[in-house]
Order: structure tokens, then C-alpha cells, then sequence
């Protein structure tokens, strides 16, 4: 599978995965995000970059929801909820946006 952009084939897993990270950009994300109906605002890559962040420079780590909606909350200055995140990534905040940054998939099972 793939997804074609500035004429190339961006090699994707099954589930839309970037086969390799080293093809991400913020461009493909844009590009990604369009195909599933999204346009990336400045809330949108706070996520993103918050998880890209935590992947690359924390050992890999991939948050779940309930840690992006503390993240945010923090980073926002403000209560988030669950909702706001799901209004951003419908698709499922951790999983969705984790997608659109670039990473792997999850490895976790359900819950938040």
C-alpha cells in the first residue's frame, strides 16, 4: 500500500502507517490529514508535534488519550476534555494523530 504525493509512492502499512519514519513531514502530514477529511490547525499540531516529541525523545513512548488530554491541558493553560481531542481526531486521538505524525502503530490494547 501507499500513498502517492509529490509524485512519489509513500510506502504505508495496511492500517496507513508510514512504512519509514524518515519520510514524514509536516507536508505529508497535511497531505495525510486531507485524505482523511482533516485540515491541520495550530491545535492539531500541538498534539502531533507533542507526540512526535514524546516518541522520538522519550523512548519511543506513544500516549494514550488520557495523557495527550493532560499534555494538552498543560500545554493549552486550560481544563481539555476528552471530546476536544476526539473533536480534533475523530479516528481516535492517540491513533489518529500518532498516524498523521509519522509513527508506528500502537502496540496498545483499547482503552484510554
Amino acid at each position: 500500500m501507499g500513498i502517492e504525493f509529490n509524485g512519489q509512492e509513500i510506502e504505508t502499512t495496511k492500517t496507513g502507517y508510514l512504512e519509514n519514519q524518515e519520510d514524514w513531514s509536516e507536508d505529508l502530514g497535511k497531505h495525510m490529514a486531507s485524505l482523511e477529511g482533516l485540515a491541520l490547525a495550530e491545535p492539531h499540531w500541538d498534539v502531533i508535534n507533542y507526540l512526535r516529541d514524546e516518541y522520538f525523545n522519550n523512548n519511543n513512548n506513544q500516549p494514550n488519550t488520557r495523557t495527550i488530554v493532560k499534555a494538552m491541558s498543560e500545554k493549552w493553560g486550560r481544563e481539555v476534555d476528552q471530546k476536544e481531542l476526539y473533536d480534533l481526531f475523530p479516528n481516535d486521538p492517540s491513533k489518529q494523530a500518532g498516524r498523521l505524525a509519522g509513527l508506528p502503530e500502537s502496540r496498545r490494547k483499547g482503552g484510554y
